[in-house]
């Protein structure tokens, strides 16, 4: 978007539609996104319903920019706020239902750790790696989310989206067009839900091997800091990690931003860095691994709004 389109877009959403839920006009982010860093957004909605939010998205001027958040475990939002509409889904859209052959039906505020936990419980084996998944299902759907050897295109039978013109619509997998941390949801449309598939299994051997995920974590990621988890996107047959180590940028600090020492793929927010440090910061890894091994890293962690 240009400037002359984000501003706009700011002149137009002066009069924002009504929407039963919370509405916070310059609502902060920095509140709850896990590097605690960036700007508000302009106006941060939390509709209470999928009825009002689709009502909502029907309402607002189709030049307002809409930008779905989860628990913000994967984003970097800059220093400068962003423009337009943030749409954060409340609890009430965190429900989980199972179904027969294997099935679990979840809504999109639902977080990795609370379904593979029902899905051991109900004996359904193969959504294991959602425990190693610190976000919501709607922000697993959208970037096709993975940990451990499997990904979110895995299990998914099908997401409940509401479209930015406020249609209520299902996406099968083969719509979703799911490819490496990327599917093909169109900007501004809100992930409401999810319907995952796994196989049966045993309940023992299910609860192992998230115990398993969960101390690999532990051992090996900076789970108990700021950060922002995986922060590039692996290159064909290469380790990101591995490559951001090669290039010296262990420990590498811009201010208060520093490449995990425990794991190099993770950025931190020691105490006051901001989200430009931290964006800096990356950019200058990727700099260095691109001249000490000519691969260009791409980012993994989402980073929206506009620079101070």
């Amino acid at each position: 978007m240009s400037e002359h389109d984000t501003a706009t877009a700011l002149e137009t959403i002066a009069e924002l539609p009504e929407v039963t839920g919370k509405v916070e006009h310059h609502g902060s982010l920095a509140d709850f996104i896990w590097f605690r860093t960036g700007g508000p957004a302009e106006w941060l909605v939390r509709p209470d319903s999928v009825d009002a939010l689709s009502e909502f998205l029907k309402a607002l001027p189709r030049d307002v920019p809409v930008l779905p958040v989860g628990v913000g475990s994967n984003l970097i939002v800059r220093d400068g706020g962003v423009p337009g509409v943030v749409i954060r889904l409340p609890k009430a859209m965190a429900k989980l239902q199972v179904e027969p052959g294997n099935r679990i039906r979840v809504g999109a505020a639902a977080m990795g750790i609370t379904v593979a936990s029902a899905a051991r419980d109900a004996g359904i084996a193969g959504l294991e790696f959602l425990r190693g998944i610190p976000g919501t299902v709607g922000g697993a759907v959208r970037m096709n989310a993975g940990a451990y050897g499997r990904e979110t295109a895995d299990i998914l039978i099908e997401a409940m989206v509401v479209e930015r013109d406020g249609t209520i619509r299902t996406w099968s997998r083969e719509q979703l067009g799911f490819t490496y941390r990327h599917s093909a949801l169109p900007d501004g449309a809100v992930v409401i839900g999810a319907l995952f598939e796994g196989t049966a299994g045993d309940r023992a051997e299910i609860g192992a091997e998230m115990d398993r995920i969960a101390a690999e974590r532990e051992a090996s990621q900076p789970l108990r800091s700021r950060t922002g988890g995986s922060t590039f996107k692996n290159p064909p047959g290469e380790k990101a990690w591995q490559l951001v180590d090669a290039a010296g940028c262990r420990g590498l600090r811009i201010g208060d931003a520093q490449v995990s020492e425990k794991h190099t793929n993770f950025l931190l927010n020691l105490d006051k860095a901001t989200s430009a440090d931290i964006e800096a910061l990356g950019e200058e890894v990727r700099t260095r691994v691109k001249a000490n091994s000519g691969i260009e890293l791409e980012w993994e962690i989402q980073r929206v709004g506009v620079s101070k």
